[in-house]
């Protein structure tokens, strides 16, 4: 069996402005970084605005298991598989973190005959724009300790200072850190890094409109609070312009192709566990405006992206999704079944029947945003007609849509049958999509809302210095926002080890952030953290690069 990346090396590139030229877009519209890769001007976004939005479908999952899902794939293939229907449809991803690629997860760039192209650009530097948000990040970081040297004129506590600095790989040394150690090297103080995918800044970039609502944003961010309790924002530090300034390429979406050169729009990459997980709104919009159906996606499973997606970035950018794909596997059934790793290829509807659980509360949470469902499994040559029947029977049962997709295997062709589902679903039932609370709720009860109607909880516990922190942004007037729940993406809980659905269970916040320049709250639930660390044997000792630059074992 091929590799993913044997795949991908296979796949005759074609240049890039004639990808895009399928779909009508001039190649002046273009900023070519290189044959492959090119940035779509803000020109082609504002000329376009005339034109009808897409229909827009969200790709999802259960929570992921070591078996695999193959969400991205699927959300690939799919696209593929409308284009072959006749149907023009465009694909809306995220961009992948140096974190995951060097440390446990390898790249994400799909998989099989459902990938995008050229797949070792787009898992390493790309075209630069998370360089650019660690970048900003840092310079933020650089001058509220220059402003602090430099006599702190605006009165800046030290000891709250809730800016951190940030890189965009996995290492744990640096959560916690203190700097300006040595004479004339600044105040000493204790300070930390997160991953950059999980930076305010690349929520922004993602949130953002245009450069003008991008520099509006930075300028809101909170760096911390002075001696009198005050917020300290990047606009009184006379920063915002700076960081828009670095970041004025990476708002614009990056356009790269399928192997079945379908236009593929990939830009933004915040982590769905510790971040809101969805792609850019400007590529998005932008995507709807140039197809007839867009596909996009929602990081780890339905509890975390899907619901972010819902609630955040939907209601900021005025989106009102059409439907959703929810993709789980028959051997990740097993293992919510209990099953261990290495008996999940043999047939066990036992097991799947035991393991559905999960799939079940995720497409109950779905059917409560008042979308459409289409439920599909990652076909697998062991998987049997029993497990599949059974599936697709509670499925039905629950008013889901089903279909099977095999567009690992077969590109396009494998996803045809999804392709047709999706458009008879677009053509025949209405999404009366809306988030699950008002924003305009108490920090408490929106937690609430999403812990107990979302993940299942039975209770939810606020630590006592959460209880102070929530009431502190209360007396300021920031707790009219979204929320953001950062925790574990391995089970409905936030305990990793609570497999299927679980219940009874009580979701503990410790920690509530405010991001007020992207206009949403935090909060860390179990121990989730925001700068996650190598694994025992990282991806990145499996990689090399030859002496013609050919590089190996990135997948």
């Amino acid at each position: 069996m091929k590799s993913d990346i044997e795949i991908a090396q296979e796949c005759v590139l074609e240049p890039i402005t004639e990808v895009a030229e399928k779909f009508g877009i001039d190649k002046n519209a273009l900023e070519l970084y290189g044959k492959y890769k090119a940035k779509l001007s803000d020109e082609l976004y504002e000329n376009s605005k005339a034109n009808k939005d897409a229909k827009l479908v969200l790709v999802t999952a259960i929570n992921p298991t070591p078996a695999g899902e193959g969400k991205t794939t699927t959300t690939i293939g799919l696209a593929q598989g409308l284009n072959l229907i006749g149907v023009k449809a465009l694909v809306a991803l995220r961009e992948p973190s140096l974190g995951p690629c060097m440390g446990i997860k390898g790249g994400a760039a799909g998989g099989g005959y459902a990938q995008v192209v050229p797949m070792d650009d787009i898992n390493l530097h790309f075209t630069g724009d998370i360089h650019a948000i660690t970048t900003a990040n840092n310079l933020l970081s650089s001058m509220i300790d220059n402003h602090i040297f430099r006599g702190n004129e605006l009165d800046i506590d030290t000891n709250n200072i809730t800016w951190k600095r940030a890189v965009d790989l996995n290492d744990r040394s640096l959560r916690n850190v203190v700097i300006g150690i040595g004479d004339k090297n600044g105040v000493v103080r204790e300070d930390g890094f997160m991953i950059t995918v999980a930076s305010e800044i690349m929520a922004i970039v993602c949130l953002a409109e245009d450069i003008c609502d991008l520099k509006e944003k930075l300028g809101k961010i909170i760096i911390g609070y002075n001696r009198s309790g005050k917020p300290v924002t990047a606009k009184d530090l006379k920063a915002d312009g700076a960081m828009a300034a670095l970041l004025k390429d990476a708002i614009k979406p990056n356009m790269v192709q399928t192997l079945e050169h379908t236009p593929a729009i990939i830009h933004g990459g915040p982590f769905a566990n510790i971040a809101h997980g969805c792609n850019s709104i400007k590529a998005t919009k932008t995507a709807m405006k140039l197809a007839d159906v867009v596909i996009t996606e929602a990081g780890f499973g339905a509890d975390l992206g899907a619901e972010k997606f819902f609630d955040i970035k939907c209601r900021k950018a005025g989106l009102k999704p059409d439907a959703a794909v929810l993709v789980a596997t028959v051997r990740a059934l097993k293992y919510n079944g209990g099953v261990p790793k290495a008996d999940l290829t043999k047939p066990n509807t036992e097991a799947v029947k035991a393991g559905f659980v999960n799939l079940e509360k995720h497409i109950e949470n779905l059917q409560k945003f008042g979308v459409p469902v289409i439920v599909t499994l990652n076909s697998f040559i062991t998987d049997t007609a029993e497990e599949v029947e059974f599936i697709r029977s509670r499925c039905e049962q629950m008013g889901a849509d089903f279909a099977l997709s095999e567009v690992w295997a077969k590109g396009g062709e494998g996803g045809k049958a999804l392709a047709q589902k999706v458009m008879e679903v677009l053509e025949n039932k209405t999404s009366r999509f809306k988030p699950i609370y008002d924003e305009n709720d108490s920090i408490v009860n929106k937690i609430n809302t999403i812990c107990k109607e979302i993940y299942g909880a039975a209770k939810v516990e606020f630590l006592p210095k959460v209880k102070k922190q929530i009431a502190g942004l209360e007396e300021l007037g920031l707790d009219k926002m979204p929320v953001c729940i950062a925790k574990t993406q391995y089970s409905l809980s936030d305990d990793p080890k609570l497999l299927g659905r679980p219940d009874g269970f009580t979701v503990t916040i410790k920690e509530i952030r405010v991001s007020a320049g992207a206009g949403f709250i935090v909060a860390l639930a179990g121990d989730i953290m925001t700068m996650p660390g190598l694994p025992k044997t990282p991806a990145a000792e499996n990689i090399d690069v030859d002496k013609n630059g050919k590089i190996t074992g990135l997948f």
